[in-house]
């Protein structure tokens, strides 16, 4: 028999790849839980809603504006004028 097909020989390198196939699912487990730690927020840091946008005045104007909205704009602006 040849030294590759020695039984003995391959039931060591099965049983050393099962436990290095285990210990990196541990290894990645536990890097998957660091981050979920890691993300975990508390309530106290919430995003503003509607921040797309500029400051028109004290009104928040949306950088789409409907044909109504800019004649009022249009109107606004000479007033100040």
């Amino acid at each position: 028999m040849s030294k590759k097909n020695d039984l003995a020989k391959r039931k060591r390198q099965y049983e050393f790849e099962l436990q290095r196939e285990k210990l990196e699912k541990e290894k990645k487990q536990k890097k998957l839980n660091a981050k979920k730690n890691k993300m975990k927020v508390d309530g106290s840091d919430k995003k503003k809603k509607g921040g797309s946008g500029f400051q028109v005045g004290k009104r928040k104007l949306k950088t789409k504006l409907t044909a109504l909205a800019k004649a009022k704009a249009d109107q606004a602006m000479e007033l100040d004028k």
